[in-house]
């Protein structure tokens, strides 16, 4: 930082020091959190105090702490070093998005046909995804962070647009000797209490089914290891249309459709229209 005529009055760096002291309450701990020796802190703190030109700290001995200067001083370096942050994340950002269109995404599935749809439309750019809970979603779609994101609902804002992107349900995968498998439909309460398989990494679907099933124990395996625990256990799983269309249905199961409205959802790609109208050109072609 540097005052009108150019002279340097203190670094980025000495703030973040200044706020690790008023955390830390004392100049040792504080050297040792940020892998300082003490001297080394305390000599950074009196150039402080030389550039701002105010004592920062009352001294006594064997003791430091911070006065009424220091306390306003550490108020404002909050300020300074989350603005500081703020601004490189916003040009990570910004630069990122001249290059790279990054879609956040509720479940897997949507995108296993909008990546390639994208990459077709715009070969110029990177396409990057995440997996992400709904109120992250939105968060980072207002701060612009996402280009991009998909959702299990239409949003209601001005400046948005949401277009339909496909459907997704949820269905059991059982082996033809369970109880359950002559049926034509359940709901998830029907297995409540049961041990199940689990995909990780589903997004918004995890939260949907362990909050109707509380008392099932659910077993996360890594896709591959689930695979083979689907072909050979005797164990419950999930499996959706979507998922059904691009493998196939898993060998020695019954597919049973799930009733409940909660896991026949509506997918839609959200974008803002000032910066996205080349997205809605692409999705709806």
């Amino acid at each position: 930082y540097t005052d009108r005529r150019g002279d340097t009055m203190f670094e980025l760096n000495q703030l973040e020091q200044l706020l690790t002291v008023a955390e830390c309450g004392t100049l040792s701990a504080a050297a040792e959190k940020l892998h300082l020796s003490q001297p080394a802190l305390s000599r950074s703190m009196q150039r402080l105090e030389a550039e701002l030109s105010v004592p920062l700290f009352s001294r006594q001995k064997n003791k430091i702490a911070l006065n009424e200067n220091g306390r306003l001083a550490v108020a404002y370096a909050h300020k300074v070093v989350q603005e500081t942050q703020e601004m490189k994340e916003r040009l990570v950002a910004h630069d990122r998005a001249r290059h790279t269109i990054l879609i956040g995404s509720c479940a897997p599935a949507p995108l296993w046909r909008l990546i390639p749809q994208l990459s077709a439309s715009f070969p110029e750019m990177t396409i990057a995804s995440e997996i992400r809970d709904l109120t992250l979603l939105e968060e980072k779609l207002h701060d612009q962070s996402y280009q991009l994101i998909v959702l299990p609902y239409a949003l209601d804002e001005k400046g948005l647009t949401c277009v339909k992107i496909g459907q997704e349900h949820l269905c059991f995968t059982l082996p033809p000797a369970h109880p359950l498998a002559s049926r034509k439909g359940l709901h998830l309460t029907d297995l409540n209490g049961e041990t199940m398989l689990l995909r990780p990494n589903l997004g918004f679907w995890g939260p949907i089914v362990k909050q109707a099933m509380p008392e099932t124990k659910f077993l996360i395996q890594e896709n591959e290891a689930f695979n083979e625990l689907v072909k050979f256990s005797v164990l419950p799983s999930f499996v959706t249309d979507l998922s059904l269309r691009r493998e196939g249905p898993p060998p020695d199961r019954v597919v049973i459709p799930i009733a409940d409205a909660s896991v026949q959802v509506t997918y839609y790609a959200c974008f803002w229209e000032k910066t996205g109208w080349k997205l809605k050109k692409a999705l709806t072609a």
